[in-house]
């Protein structure tokens, strides 16, 4: 247990802020995992009773059994009640930071999000920020007057984890101690020592940028391999067959990633982020940008240089962001299937783990029924596709010599 001297009434090791997502629930379960009395605060009613009653409110391998186990043995609990913050040591914020509709983020939006916690926090407590910001905020978060002049230590810790792998990251990567003086330093560390002994200590500035310098790196990487799978289909070439033969043993090239849909909560958002953060002058990032949220356009247009999409059913295979994950936040594939509903005679969709959105079909009645095929998630679960009908394998999952 995290038990401070100073402040001998706090009820709770840890409370996590938007703790019941899927960033924040893993962390959750991996304190209370090493025997941390852990409450998650969050807004979502359904997804409070949920933990609560030990069921997890998505998918996340290797994170079931022991969030049961630790919600039975008193370990881990839920709640939509704000309190609850002014009674645990630590608390960790994870609160979702997008960008506006005019691509701009808001530096004030934490502290907004914060509100009804405000009056909860406490002296004595360390208040670590775990979601990527604009640079500064946890400097100005420090300063400003939420914390209403009490004696709370700040820290930026930023997640790190992949979607699908949290309960095994959370334990092997290094985590970030972002800090501006050493007290905040230790604290983090004691508090974070209990998942791992790899940690790095830096400022808070420059944490936030390493959270979002690595964001955008992989956005960017991206984008160059999706601008290479747009020039070989220009020119009616297999960009996964030149893939292989690039990335062969050949070390420098061995982390080429295939080409697809560079989606979900992150990379686009933090790309943006990060050119706000630099007057807008981020040529690179915004033309990464412009590569990764043109893929579905340009998928449909060689597409309609192929066939009469007028005259046919077109089923999109996936609707998750990512492969193997129900997760359909900020995925492309809807954007795909807002396009085609313009361009095809009707659009079916199907994916094997989204159980929430109604127009998700069985994958048997989209093979059953559609003309032509696209791949837009590259779930394991269509490896093994031999259909009959034509297949825009965006991915390379049914190997070379399929394209669009």
């Amino acid at each position: 247990m995290l038990n401070s001297s100073d402040t001998p009434d706090f009820q709770l090791d840890v409370v996590i802020i938007g703790g019941c997502g899927r960033v924040g629930l893993p962390l959750a379960i991996a304190f209370a995992k090493q025997g941390l009395r852990v409450c998650s605060y969050d807004v979502d009613e359904a997804r409070v009773k949920l933990v609560n009653d030990g069921n997890l409110p998505f998918d996340e391998p290797g994170a079931a059994e022991p969030m049961l186990a630790a919600v039975d043995e008193g370990r881990l609990s839920a709640t939509t009640d704000a309190s609850v913050v002014g009674m645990a040591e630590n608390v960790v914020v994870v609160i979702g930071t997008p960008v506006d509709e005019h691509l701009n983020p808001d530096p004030n939006m934490l502290a907004k999000a914060l509100q009804p916690c405000d009056a909860y926090f406490r002296d004595g407590q360390l208040v670590v920020l775990r979601s990527t910001l604009f640079p500064g905020v946890t400097d100005r978060l420090i300063d400003a007057s939420i914390l209403d002049g009490r004696e709370i230590d700040v820290a930026f810790c930023p997640e790190r984890i992949l979607e699908g792998h949290a309960m095994e990251e959370l334990y092997s990567l290094p985590q970030i101690i972002g800090a501006r003086n050493d007290r905040a330093r230790h604290r983090a560390a004691e508090l974070f020592g209990v998942l791992t002994d790899r940690l790095i200590y830096t400022g808070t500035q420059e944490a936030e940028l390493a959270k979002l310098f690595a964001n955008v790196y992989r956005y960017i990487k991206f984008a160059t391999v999706n601008q290479f799978y747009m020039i070989a289909n220009e020119r009616g070439l297999d960009f996964e067959e030149i893939r292989r033969v690039v990335t062969q043993d050949y070390p420098r090239a061995a982390d080429m990633p295939r080409a697809g849909f560079a989606a979900g909560p992150c990379l686009f958002k933090d790309t943006m982020q990060l050119a706000a953060f630099n007057d807008n002058n981020f040529a690179l990032g915004h033309a990464a940008m412009l590569v990764n949220e043109g893929l579905p356009l340009h998928v449909v247009s060689r597409l309609e240089q192929q066939h009469d999409l007028s005259k046919m059913t077109v089923g999109v295979l996936g609707m998750a962001f990512k492969g193997g994950s129900d997760d359909t936040r900020e995925s492309l594939s809807y954007k795909l299937k807002r396009i085609l509903r313009f361009k095809a005679a009707k659009v079916l969709t199907t994916d094997p783990y989204v159980t929430d959105d109604p127009d998700v079909l069985p994958l048997e009645e989209v093979l059953d029924r559609s003309d032509l095929l696209i791949i837009a998630t590259p779930h394991p679960d269509y490896r093994e596709l031999r259909p009959h009908q034509p297949v825009a394998d965006i991915w390379g999952m049914l190997g070379a010599g399929v394209r669009v």
